[in-house]
């Protein structure tokens, strides 16, 4: 069984990685070799020879059924002609609705036949909210059919490294498509939204129903309270109930896994019922006769697992526990003693088999490796410890075990998660869980009071312990090779005392902290665009320093560039401060994560032509206006502002966009000019003071290819050997337009553009210059192309 799973799932994980799916004819023949390689599992022939078969054979095996299934998943798309137009569907509501500023969003279970629609669509509707008396304020409910208008795309999102994939994401979850609803205006025609039916009656619509029932009870018991989101997830597995900041918290702390559906709250809930059904069955003897207790209560607690889970959204953690739970209460209903490693392998091989997808999730491997780790850390000891002292010993270890997958998957691991986890884990699961499943299933408001009020002591501490100066640990993201020698070097550092040299396990971790990711040298230029989508981004690095022009677009009150883009990939290439953040104009685009930037890392210098009552000049960093003629050397990298002049900047009658800041790069391998949101009266003024100064290797085309811009007499003057177009995917402006994009034809550039190339990296060396992709780079199977 080990064998069998480990193999199965290094199969799954190879089809993952793949940039296009194999076809048929090699899922046909790595069908037969896994069939080949089964001949070593069932006939008599060595045990070494027989478990390299099964490992080989089940490896075979999970790479033909991730490949099958994809390919099944991926047929299933928006046909390409109805992209961005107007298509009338209808369908059943598949999800809790959820309200953001601008309106409600949900998933769609589309039923209209033969429209070239997937089956399921994620949809916003923006503006529509109802004023009824519902807390969540949505005019949708779940298992509600409705008729729409709606405007769909293919899955696409931005793509960075060490970034979020949100292509993937929207696989692993089935969505093929996301769009809108179309509202008919005043001056327009089309079909209104119209409600078919109000509750269609089917077990995963109920499910969804009753889970937006519990939602709704919540918040109007617990109006105002800030930790209400806290007792949803709990209850429901609604994560998104709980707000950026809470989050942000519970990171810092290292309980975010305690903060939803979680396999401790499972077991927890399948142990309770087990214990309350084995005392009833006990006090009966007809039902002891009929059936042992511990058969009795086994299936008990599988069932309450499950039911949980149902309520829950069936998160990746909460089906591993479930499997393991009902792989316990097998064993014991066929009389078989079972091992722990074998419940964690059969659970394992039964979350693939049903979702290949999952190992796309940082729950997976955080989830499975928890587990490992405490069953790692539990062998081998004879002598009964004090409970406490085992309790200390299993936080140390999950701290410990998992900090090579935390720093690959987030760059960073809570220190005093120990701390936290040892409070928080009996109060959150042991006392708020439960008292939120009271509330949400009996007619009673003081438990979930009485949970909100323990929530609220227990959030005092944590903020305490987040506060403190040494509480995260950021790092640049390991170098590959330093992981699977960490991962052993840990497993022997937590190996039971009297073991021999434990202390060369932290000699193997060493270089996953240590080795650092590459880096420009002495007189190297490094730029990259970040895919931010309709916005702008760039991060310039020399030897030594590092520079932010620009943190691209504010996408609601709670998120934006900064905290989902920039600073993760600044924290996963090591860049541990900031010598100058450049923010070239008062435009949302371009200045919206500024803010976060400047929160989550240091930054020495604040330029840009910002006005004096700009809240981002009062956040505490120097800050002075670009102005033209302002230049500095980094490394032998120099650089200067070609634009705007002194008067210029602190003008109220001109533009935003023509005050851009213009930051000409220069290095011996390559001239780079970014050039902000400059229109053709700037582009004018720059060719007539400094036209020297435009020749470039590279530019970052002004206001994202837009008519108003790039002027033909700027194109020609810059010639740049790469024109570069910083857009959204599908953007409603249009851009880039296409006589710009002539223009630069006609002027020899190659055209890039970040919303088919995402991420661009630009490398100028001393005679040589290299240009990264990264839908090239980090290509899989399920990217738009």
């Amino acid at each position: 069984m080990r064998l069998a799973a480990l193999g199965f799932a290094l199969g799954v994980c190879l089809l993952q990685q793949q940039p296009v799916l194999p076809g048929a004819g090699g899922v046909a023949l790595l069908c037969a070799l896994a069939s080949f390689g089964a001949v070593g599992f069932i006939r008599r022939v060595p045990p070494a020879v027989a478990g390299g078969a099964t490992f080989v054979a089940f490896a075979a095996l999970g790479f033909a059924w991730a490949a099958g299934l994809a390919h099944w998943r991926l047929a299933d798309r928006l046909d390409a002609e109805l992209e961005g137009r107007d298509v009338e569907v209808s369908g059943v509501v598949a999800s809790l609705p959820q309200a953001f500023e601008r309106g409600v969003r949900f998933d769609f279970d589309v039923e209209t036949p033969d429209t070239g629609v997937p089956r399921l669509v994620s949809l916003s509707w923006y503006g529509g909210l109802a004023a009824d008396d519902s807390p969540n304020g949505s005019s949708v409910r779940a298992g509600e059919r409705w008729r729409f208008a709606v405007r769909l795309r293919r899955p696409h999102g931005s793509l960075n490294p060490h970034g979020f994939d949100y292509e993937a994401w929207l696989l692993e979850r089935g969505i093929r498509a996301t769009g809108y609803v179309r509202t008919p205006g005043r001056r327009e025609e089309g079909v209104a939204p119209e409600r078919l039916q109000t509750l269609v009656p089917r077990p995963g619509y109920l499910i969804d129903k009753f889970r937006e029932g519990v939602r709704e009870k919540i918040l109007a018991a617990l109006p105002d309270h800030p930790y209400a989101g806290v007792l949803i997830a709990l209850a429901i597995g609604d994560q998104r109930a709980i707000d950026t900041g809470q989050w942000q918290l519970f990171a810092r702390t290292g309980v975010s896994h305690l903060m939803s559906i979680s396999g401790l709250h499972v077991t927890m809930i399948a142990g309770l019922f087990a214990a309350l059904v084995s005392f009833c069955w006990r006090r009966s003897e007809r039902l002891a006769l009929a059936l042992p207790a511990q058969k009795a209560a086994a299936l008990a607690g599988f069932l309450a697992a499950f039911a949980y889970c149902l309520i829950s959204g069936f998160a990746v953690p909460a089906q591993r526990t479930l499997y393991m739970v009902g792989v316990v209460a097998a064993a014991l209903w066929l009389g078989r003693a079972t091992s722990a490693s074998r419940v964690l392998a059969a659970a394992l091989l039964v979350v693939l088999v049903l979702d290949p997808w999952a190992i796309l999730s940082p729950g997976f491997w955080l989830s499975f490796a928890a587990v490992a780790v405490i069953f790692h850390v539990s062998a081998g000891h004879t002598a009964k410890a004090h409970w406490l002292a085992q309790w200390g010993r299993v936080q140390w270890a999950v701290t410990v075990g998992l900090a090579p997958l935390m720093l690959v998957l987030f760059q960073q691991v809570s220190l005093v998660s120990p701390l936290a986890n040892a409070l928080a884990i009996p109060l959150v699961s042991f006392v708020v869980t439960p008292l939120a499943l009271l509330g949400a299933v009996l007619p009673l408001q003081w438990p979930l009071e009485l949970g909100h009020a323990i929530l609220d002591a227990l959030m005092a501490t944590l903020e305490w312990l987040a506060a403190l100066p040494s509480a995260m640990w950021q790092q640049h993201a390991p170098v590959p090779w330093t992981v699977p020698l960490a991962l052993v070097g840990i497993a022997w550092l937590l190996l039971p005392r009297g073991f021999p040299a434990r202390w060369l396990g932290a000699v193997l971790a060493l270089p996953l902290f240590a080795v650092l990711p590459p880096a420009p040298a002495a007189g190297e230029l490094w730029i990259t665009v970040l895919d931010v989508g309709q916005g702008l981004s760039v991060v310039a690095r020399t030897q030594k320093h590092a520079l932010l022009y620009d943190a691209g677009p504010a996408f609601n009150a709670t998120a934006d560039s900064g905290s989902r883009v920039v600073l993760p990939y600044l924290r996963g290439e090591g860049v541990a401060r900031l010598d100058a953040l450049v923010v070239s104009h008062d435009d949302r685009d371009h200045s919206g994560g500024a803010g976060s930037v400047l929160e989550g890392i240091p930054v020495a210098a604040l330029w840009s032509s910002l006005p004096a009552e700009h809240a981002l000049l009062s956040a505490g960093v120097p800050a002075e206006p670009c102005v033209a003629g302002r230049r500095w050397l980094w490394e032998g990298v120099s650089f200067e502002f070609l634009h705007p002049l002194a008067d210029a900047a602190s003008g109220r009658g001109a533009r935003a966009n023509n005050r851009s800041c213009v930051l000409r790069i220069a290095a011996p391998g390559g001239r780079v000019l970014l050039t902000g949101d400059i229109e053709r009266g700037a582009e004018r003024e720059l060719l007539a003071r400094a036209p020297e100064l435009l020749p470039a290797d590279a530019l970052l085309v002004p206001h994202h290819g837009s008519a108003t811009s790039s002027s033909p007499d700027f194109v020609k003057q810059v010639a740049p050997r790469y024109a570069v177009f910083s857009v959204g995917y599908r953007n409603r402006f249009g851009h880039p337009r296409e006589d710009v994009l002539e223009r630069y034809r006609d002027a020899g550039s190659a055209l890039i553009r970040s919303d088919t190339a995402g991420a661009i990296e630009m490398r100028f060396a001393p005679g040589t210059s290299r240009i990264d992709f990264q839908r090239e780079r980090a290509r899989r199977y399920w990217h738009d192309s």
